[in-house]
C-alpha cells in the first residue's frame, strides 16, 4: 500500500468524537489532541507517523503561524498546512497564552485538511455569533448563485471556458442565467470554435 492509499485508508475511516464543550458559544467541538488521539491506531496498523510542525512565517502587523500536518511512511509523506493570524488584542490572555491558542488552532486545521474532516457542526457553523437564529438566512444568502448577464466580466470568462472544451452544464451549476444569456453563451462559443 504507498502513502497515497494509506492516507486514503485514515480519511475514510477516521471518526474522532467532538469531546469539548464551549460554554460561550454553547458547541462541542474537536481538538487537536482528539484528532491525534483517533489517528493512533492507523499509525502501526498502516506503518505511518503523524508529524506536526510550525513556524512564524510574519511578524509584521499581526504575527502569523503556519503549521503542516505530514504523515509519512518509510517511502514517502504528504503534508496539509494551515496558516493562523495570533490575535495579539485578545483580552484577557498573556502573549504566550494567545500563541498558544493559535497553535492549537493551526493544528486542528492543518490535521483537518490532512486527514479531510468535516467540521461543518464546529462553532463557526453552529455558532449564532448574536444574530438570534438568523444563521440559516445567512447560509441561504451565502449558497444562492451569482447571476450570469451578458455585460458581466464573468461572460466573457464563461464563454473562454466553453471554447476551451468546458461543459455547460459546470457554468449552469455556478451561475443562475437567463435563456437569452445561455443562448448568447453558446451562440458565441459555436462562432468562435469555428
Amino acid at each position: 500500500m504507498n502513502i497515497n492509499e494509506k492516507l486514503a485508508t485514515i480519511q475514510v475511516e477516521f471518526k474522532s468524537k467532538k469531546s469539548r464543550f464551549n460554554s460561550f458559544g454553547k458547541y462541542y467541538f474537536r481538538s487537536a489532541e482528539d484528532i491525534l488521539e483517533a489517528t493512533k491506531p492507523f499509525l502501526k496498523e498502516l506503518g505511518v507517523t503523524v508529524v506536526i510542525t510550525e513556524e512564524l512565517i510574519n511578524i509584521d502587523q499581526v504575527p502569523v503561524l503556519q503549521t503542516t500536518a505530514t504523515l509519512s511512511d518509510l517511502e514517502a509523506s504528504i503534508s496539509a498546512t494551515a496558516i493562523v493570524g495570533v490575535d495579539m488584542n485578545q483580552k484577557g490572555m498573556q502573549t504566550p497564552q494567545k500563541f498558544g491558542a493559535a497553535s492549537s488552532y493551526g493544528k486542528k486545521y492543518a490535521l483537518g485538511n490532512l486527514f479531510l474532516i468535516d467540521d461543518t457542526q464546529d462553532s463557526d457553523a453552529t455558532n449564532n455569533h448574536g444574530n438570534n437564529g438568523n444563521i440559516a438566512k445567512i447560509t441561504a444568502k451565502k449558497t444562492k448563485k451569482n447571476k450570469l448577464t451578458l455585460t458581466s466580466p464573468a461572460f466573457d470568462k464563461a464563454r473562454e471556458y466553453l471554447k476551451a472544451g468546458g461543459k455547460l452544464e459546470t457554468i449552469k451549476k455556478k451561475y443562475e442565467m437567463t435563456q437569452d444569456t445561455e443562448d448568447q453563451l453558446t451562440m458565441n462559443t459555436a462562432h468562435g470554435n469555428e
